[in-house]
């Protein structure tokens, strides 16, 4: 059963995903391209991966917002068929990694594969190998994680996956491009935009402060405005739905 996230995008065409997927392995890197621009085009970031999920020989995607896992809650998650529970379990371990690693280490670390095993405690699905894959990517200023689960004695080529990367920071790129704006995303004004993609960014009321020139009441004032018009609670919720809406 696939995870249910309250921002998760949905096929927006009537065109047969599972069918496009089943065949992914045996397509041409141009008919995967054609493919996957078909898919993402409508904006429906899923489908193209699980186009690249099938033709990779994984068996399940997760993409992630790299730099949201140390917030609370799944907030982090842009789209996955990886199993709910499995999903929770593993977003301590991403968080720890995340915060372990130096700013040099995490631009190293793009599209370069990495393995590592899931908790004893996880539950996996059944013929799926207890080892997954992961890679980093960035798509405009926004650092993405894709990790992949996949049948056991699977072998997966770091050269594809490198490969997938390229095509999965595409899809999500396309993806994006046809995301609308809502009324109320362009209530924001240029400042709190400014403090938006900085609170993205990690940083404090009072490095923002500093970075924009300005007193550190006068930024959170224009945190609680954005929290406001966007009808969001906390900062990592107002984070999330930035992501979702392409503002950062």
């Amino acid at each position: 059963m696939e995870a249910e996230f309250p921002h998760r995008d949905r096929p927006k065409r009537g065109y047969d995903v599972l069918a496009m997927s089943a065949s992914a392995g045996a397509l041409s890197k141009e008919q995967l391209i054609a493919r996957l621009a078909m898919a993402s085009g409508s904006g429906d970031v899923s489908a193209g991966l699980r186009l690249l999920t099938s033709y990779v020989g994984a068996s399940h995607f997760l993409l992630s917002r790299f730099d949201l896992v140390q917030e609370s809650g799944l907030d982090f998650v842009v789209s996955s068929d990886w199993p709910f529970d499995l999903v929770r379990r593993l977003e301590p371990e991403l968080a720890s990694r995340y915060s372990r690693s130096s700013e040099l280490e995490k631009c190293l670390s793009v599209l370069q594969p990495k393995f590592a095993l899931l908790p004893d405690d996880a539950y996996v699905p059944d013929g799926v190998s207890r080892q997954y894959c992961s890679m980093t990517m960035s798509v405009g200023r926004t650092r993405l994680a894709l990790q992949f689960l996949f049948p056991e004695d699977m072998i997966l080529s770091p050269e594809r996956l490198r490969e997938i990367g390229l095509l999965a920071a595409y899809c999500v790129s396309l993806s994006t491009q046809k995301g609308q704006r809502t009324d109320r995303d362009c209530e924001l004004t240029e400042r709190e935009l400014e403090c938006l993609f900085w609170i993205a960014e990690g940083k404090t009321s009072d490095e923002i402060a500093t970075i924009l020139g300005i007193s550190r009441n006068t930024i959170n004032n224009y945190i609680t405005s954005v929290m406001r018009k966007t009808a969001t609670k906390t900062r990592s919720e107002a984070i999330a739905y930035a992501v979702r809406n392409n503002l950062v």
